[in-house]
């Protein structure tokens, strides 16, 4: 894949008046080397609706855009990124984009994960993929941490909607399986209005379907319930949950939180009474819930990746 490198300047950022940003977006797998890809005429297609979202489809080639923070204001910490859409699209702008820049006006670098969407036609086994990419992108990340003034103890990831069930699956199946890896885990993970669990009455059923496709088994279901694989392993979390959120209910953030709690992990919780779903930073006219973003940075600097 071409290596895409560009500038973007300032006036587009919320750094500096006079500081520069490099955004670079490169390919998670040797050419060639993806796994699990099968040849197909899937057409990756994107499109801007009247909403302003960026919404990717058709994904069968990964990449990964780094927003690094120069070094004199990098704290050393950095985020992924995973956008939501329910294993459909990629909701790529406000669960993006904004959000990098939003962490790199604070000092932390960012890279937004375009992972490959399930299809049957473009790979095998689906369900593994999304994880696969996440995985890789993690390790990507932690093995050039000193190139992009990193620390590799300080690599989170954050997820919305089924963006957010990736997110926790990488948190909770980074030690399992054949591909287990701790080059993969996250220190920590950020969960906006996530998909947690596949089992009814929680889950999403269109995320759910979408990632097992023709595949789907109770045992399968179970094992992406991430709510059912917490561990002593997993990360602490930061979630935020609206309680009037039609699309994937508010008992999935806590659920999670309760998993966690059972084990003693750190976890912090916002549930607003009012804003629905997949808002991303757009909260204007939803209440209290624009206060969620304050409450992440204390979270951040609480946990010591802010200054």
């Amino acid at each position: 894949m071409k290596i895409i490198k560009y500038v973007v300047f300032s006036g587009i950022m919320l750094i500096s008046q006079t500081s520069l940003m490099a955004q670079t977006e490169f390919p998670l797998w040797p050419e060639g080397k993806v796994p699990n890809a099968i040849q197909n005429t899937i057409t990756e297609k994107s499109a801007t609706g009247a909403d302003g979202i960026l919404r990717i489809s058709g994904v069968t080639v990964p990449t990964l855009t780094s927003y690094i923070v120069p070094k004199n204001k990098a704290t050393g910490a950095a985020v992924m990124i995973c956008p939501g859409g329910g294993y459909g699209i990629l909701a790529a702008s406000h669960e993006g984009s904004d959000l990098a820049r939003w962490f790199n006006a604070r000092g932390i670098s960012a890279f937004v994960l375009k992972y490959r969407l399930p299809n049957a036609s473009a790979m095998e086994h689906q369900h593994e993929v999304p994880l696969m990419d996440a995985m890789q992108a993690m390790k990507l990340i932690r093995k050039d941490a000193a190139k992009w003034n990193i620390s590799p103890d300080k690599i989170g990831v954050m997820g919305f909607s089924a963006g957010g069930h990736l997110a926790a699956t990488l948190s909770t199946h980074f030690n399992m399986g054949a591909k287990a890896s701790e080059e993969a885990k996250p220190n920590f993970s950020i969960l906006l209005y996530p998909v947690i669990s596949f089992m009814p009455p929680l889950a999403h059923n269109g995320s759910r379907d979408n990632l097992l496709g023709s595949e789907k088994s109770d045992e399968l279901i179970k094992y992406y319930s991430n709510e059912l694989q917490v561990s002593e392993q997993t990360p602490p979390a930061f979630l935020v949950h609206s309680i009037n959120d039609s699309g994937v209910p508010v008992e999935n953030s806590i659920a999670y939180a309760m998993a966690l709690k059972k084990l003693k992990i750190p976890v912090e919780v916002h549930l607003y009474p009012k804003g629905g779903h997949g808002y991303g930073l757009r909260t204007d006219g939803k209440g209290s819930l624009a206060g969620w973003p304050a409450a992440m940075e204390g979270w951040l600097k609480d946990m010591g990746y802010m200054r």
